[in-house]
């Protein structure tokens, strides 16, 4: 019977992670292989160190908007082929079906930031810009929506070796402890976001 119950729990989770079909304005977090992955995870106590939002262009097909080296779209399955493992979660807004002019204003704001150079002093103006930063810009200009709570570079776990490293390679002795930032994972554990498919 144990057997069973387990076996038919596989398929659910199976059969879920099959049906998944991506939609515009989906959030999507997977563990990065650049130099500064492992800073960002333990600055931050989670796994997740880069994430974008999901757009459906138009040959129907799944790109990721995302800041790298500079704000872009990448094919979703590029993108998740990228991260570590090829693993990923994928979370959207809870309780809310995005309507055609909702979708339309994300596109619009995303627009605003294409190309624009990649953040590594992860500062809060619009010149240069950051994964997580991207994502919560985007819905908070948007919709109004503040997905994740904002925090300041204090606030993080700095204590270890590899984060000391980054601080000084990136800021000298002047680590500007007041920025306002946001995580990767401040914007996972949203309560507006549900999950909606994993490979983890």
């Amino acid at each position: 019977m144990r057997f069973v119950i387990l076996f038919m729990l596989s398929l659910a989770s199976f059969i879920s992670i099959a049906s998944y079909k991506p939609q515009d304005g989906d959030i999507i977090f997977q563990s990065s292989q650049s130099r500064q992955s492992l800073a960002v995870e333990q600055a931050t106590n989670s796994p997740y160190s880069h994430m974008g939002i999901i757009f459906i262009k138009n040959n129907g097909k799944p790109y990721v908007f995302e800041a790298a080296n500079k704000v872009v779209y990448t094919p979703l399955n590029s993108w998740i082929a990228r991260g570590k493992n090829k693993n990923y979660i994928i979370k959207r807004l809870k309780n809310h079906n995005l309507s055609h002019s909702e979708i339309a204003k994300l596109k619009q704001v995303a627009s605003s930031f294409e190309g624009k150079p990649y953040d590594i002093w992860f500062g809060w103006d619009n010149n240069y810009i950051y994964c997580s930063e991207l994502i919560w810009k985007i819905y908070n200009k948007a919709l109004k929506l503040k997905i994740g709570q904002l925090q300041t570079i204090k606030d993080f776990n700095l204590s270890s070796p590899v984060v000391k490293k980054k601080l000084k390679e990136r800021y000298g002795n002047k680590i500007p402890y007041q920025e306002t930032v946001i995580s990767p994972v401040s914007i996972f554990n949203s309560p507006l976001l549900t999950t909606v498919d994993k490979q983890w």
